[in-house]
């Protein structure tokens, strides 16, 4: 209610931290640390950086220390180019369009050094100080010296991989530049693809659709659009529990007007030609979805719509039922929309905060 610090933790200053992820069904927070990258001089020397990024893992309520590791491409494959924790595993992406999955608990319980705690006086490679304190901050604490057991692999175009849903199912796009914009969900369990698992808008815009499964635990996905949201359910099929299926829950429409735009040409001769083209589906001038989020307390969609006007963007966020997609209010905001810089717009319970992103000068 106040803003006020309740607690603040160093992590450490062997790397900078730049990422924070919350994965609220299993209750962690993941701080992820800007990757190692070589100057263009260490790069023609031929050296190598083995060490790709670093992964500092809490739990939450009460805030507690799992455990500080390292990525390194030693373990992992000179592939590697990223990595995160999620649902309780370790996702790492590779050049090549692979996303592999690892067992977190399994790789604490066989390479934590020590286990450490917030706050407790430790020593440390010579070094003696408090965890999460400056400026001892946290030690590197689980150390994997060899590849974990391998859960899962996928291929996937650009790394899109995502999971979610219950039984756990995964969304990809297919590792071909031709089925970009086309999203494929599987079930985890036996890679089976669900009944009307293949999911095309067909957008005809700039900027791409985009996809994800529903952040509350009704295992239904939200697929969005610039101009329409599709919120879908998974849905076993009847008499067949190892097959699913995807049925629209609901959809909301953006509020706008379908123009078709005529070009007249005249040619040499003074015969006049009509060209006519559908206009694109994320049209400024119309109204466009860029942000949805979820506000799990109130049990709300909140949708951020915008129109460009002139040289102005202008925004209202609009407040929908999470059941059944009916609009429940809608509040304009006061202050532009700038459509060339990046924008978040965050929604808990009472207060809504508008972030916009400018350039540095």
């Amino acid at each position: 209610n106040t803003g006020e610090t309740l607690e603040k933790i160093y992590l450490a200053s062997y790397c900078k931290f730049r990422y924070l992820t919350w994965d609220v069904p299993q209750e962690t927070i993941v701080a992820k640390s800007s990757q190692n990258k070589l100057t263009a001089v260490e790069q023609r020397a031929g050296r190598q950086q083995p060490g790709l990024l670093y992964l500092a893992v809490f739990k939450i309520l009460p805030l507690s220390l799992m455990g500080m590791l390292e990525i390194n491409k030693n373990i992992f494959g000179n592939s590697a180019t990223d990595a995160t924790i999620a649902h309780g595993m370790l996702i790492v992406t590779h050049s090549v369009g692979l996303v592999k999955l690892y067992s977190f608990q399994w790789i604490m319980d066989q390479f934590m050094e020590q286990r450490l705690d917030l706050g407790q006086t430790c020593n440390w490679s010579s070094m003696a100080g408090v965890v999460g304190d400056f400026p001892f901050g946290i030690p590197c604490n689980i150390k994997i010296t060899d590849t974990p057991p391998l859960l899962f692999e996928v291929s996937c175009l650009e790394n899109s991989f995502q999971i979610g849903g219950y039984p756990w199912h995964y969304i990809i796009t297919r590792n071909k530049k031709k089925d970009k914009g086309t999203y494929y969900i599987y079930s985890l369990n036996n890679n089976v693809l669900a009944n009307n698992g293949i999911q095309d808008m067909k957008c005809c815009s700039l900027e791409s659709d985009w996809i994800y499964f529903h952040p509350d635990t009704s295992s239904r996905i939200i697929h969005v659009g610039p101009n329409k949201i599709n919120v879908l359910k998974l849905k076993e099929v009847e008499k067949n529990s190892q097959q699913y299926q995807i049925e629209e829950d609901f959809v909301i429409v953006a509020k706008r007007e379908t123009k078709v735009n005529r070009l007249v040409t005249v040619t040499a001769s003074g015969r006049i030609v009509k060209n006519r083209f559908e206009q694109l589906d994320d049209d400024p001038e119309q109204e466009t979805f860029k942000v949805v989020d979820y506000e799990d307390e109130l049990d709300l969609l909140s949708v951020v719509a915008v129109t460009q006007t002139d040289a102005d963007g202008r925004a209202h966020i609009d407040l929908y039922s999470n059941e059944n997609g009916k609009l429940l209010k809608s509040i304009r905001l006061m202050e532009s929309w700038d459509v060339t810089y990046n924008h978040e717009v965050y929604f808990d319970r009472d207060t809504m905060i508008h972030i916009e992103q400018k350039p540095s000068r």
